[in-house]
């Protein structure tokens, strides 16, 4: 079978991973209901893509609404799991105490039928989650079980800010990969280029999660954002534009795609085999910075992610909320922009503004916050919807 995909170093380890991984979080699945995955179609498509050279391969807690561990047990049969490292996550906005730690690995392990895991990573990292896990040892925890050779190495997937990200590297020497949401669009927010940079100084792979933003850069741009890419290579695809801008950098171990089609997989693949380190020219990284200037300027809320509004005596995720009502109109996309408040949560909801005004007096941009969240809230709340389950990864 041909390979389609280039490796890449996986930091300090002594293995090469392959340049695109297969995320086990957006399989084809039955009438819109993201829990019941369409099994011989997704198993096909984990085996086309392990066939055909990816060999890393991702997964989680509540992906696919608690199923998406057991589905990939079941496909990795037939030989399949010896030609592939796996990291699944511990969920740990779910850890109530240190027995927990047990609980849910025990558990995860049953359903992906292993008695070893390559990788296992603290899911989604945050402010308040990591001092949980530090206040109940973890990484005490993963060294016997690293030690008992359960656990082949730990890591963490990332979603809060440089500060944080550089403090859990600093933490602990034995890291062996951080997760981190990065695309064209995302370079400079959360742990960004400098914490890339600053992983990969220490001996970690660095794994891109999000590489299209959840579908948003695969779409075509809008008119007034589409010139910049079909002037400077007519007829590439924007998924190809956002795949390639990543491969182009030397940092990036995995781009980690979570694929729905065949199809997508087969582009994906098409693409990773085109693309290495520096396969991007100066033109097309400046169609790239235009393009993003492009979707900026689209945005109705110039909100900077300062923070400094935070935090909000009543939990209102002001940055947040300004953030998915830009994403609904920056990308024409508010069905993702209303899942993304409904994940929020009602603690954190809009609607519990008191319009206290604190918010307003630290503002830098002067922005008038209590009406725009009054006005985002009406955008993106659905008395209706669903909450999704667990992490937007």
């Amino acid at each position: 079978m041909e390979v389609a995909v280039n490796y890449r170093k996986f930091g300090k380890l002594n293995w090469e991973a392959s340049a695109l991984g297969f995320g086990i979080m957006r399989l084809p699945t039955r009438e819109k209901n993201y829990g019941d995955i369409i099994e011989e179609e997704s198993q096909k498509m984990v085996r086309y893509a392990i066939d055909h050279g990816v060999n890393y391969l991702d997964t989680a807690w509540n992906y696919h609404m608690e199923n998406s561990e057991s589905f990939l047990g079941k496909a990795l049969a037939d030989g399949y799991r010896a030609k592939v490292k796996i990291a699944t996550k511990l969920p740990c906005w779910l850890v109530e105490k240190p027995e927990d730690l047990d609980r849910f690995f025990d558990a995860q392990m049953e359903r992906l039928q292993l008695t070893h895991i390559d990788f296992y990573l603290l899911h989604a990292l945050q402010k308040n989650w990591w001092d949980k896990m530090k206040s109940f040892h973890y990484t005490d925890w993963a060294e016997r079980k690293m030690a008992d050779g359960v656990i082949g190495h730990i890591g963490f997937s990332f979603h809060d800010k440089f500060p944080l990200f550089k403090e859990i590297i600093d933490d602990y020497p034995n890291w062996a990969l951080a997760m981190v949401q990065h695309n064209y669009m995302d370079a400079q927010k959360e742990a960004g280029i400098e914490g890339i940079s600053y992983a990969v100084d220490r001996g970690l792979a660095v794994v891109a999660m999000e590489p299209l933003r959840g579908g948003q850069l695969a779409k075509e741009p809008p008119d007034d954002v589409r010139a910049y890419f079909s002037e400077t290579v007519p007829g590439r695809s924007a998924a190809e534009w956002g795949l390639k801008w990543l491969w182009s950098q030397k940092d990036i171990s995995v781009v980690l795609s979570g694929m729905t089609t065949m199809e997508q997989l087969r582009e994906n693949l098409k693409i990773a085999d085109s693309s290495s380190e520096g396969c991007m020219t100066p033109e097309e990284h400046k169609a790239v910075a235009s393009t993003r200037q492009a979707y900026e300027a689209k945005a109705p809320i110039l909100c900077t992610d300062c923070r400094y509004c935070m935090p909000c005596p009543f939990n209102v995720g002001i940055p947040f909320v300004f953030e998915y009502c830009n994403m609904a109109r920056m990308y024409n996309d508010l069905r993702m922009a209303k899942a993304h408040y409904a994940f929020l949560g009602e603690e954190s909801s809009a609607a519990n503004c008191t319009q206290c005004g604190e918010c307003v007096k630290h503002c830098p941009q002067h922005l008038d916050i209590i009406n725009l969240l009054k006005d985002c809230h009406a955008i993106l709340y659905t008395a209706d919807e669903k909450k999704p389950q667990g992490s937007q990864e």
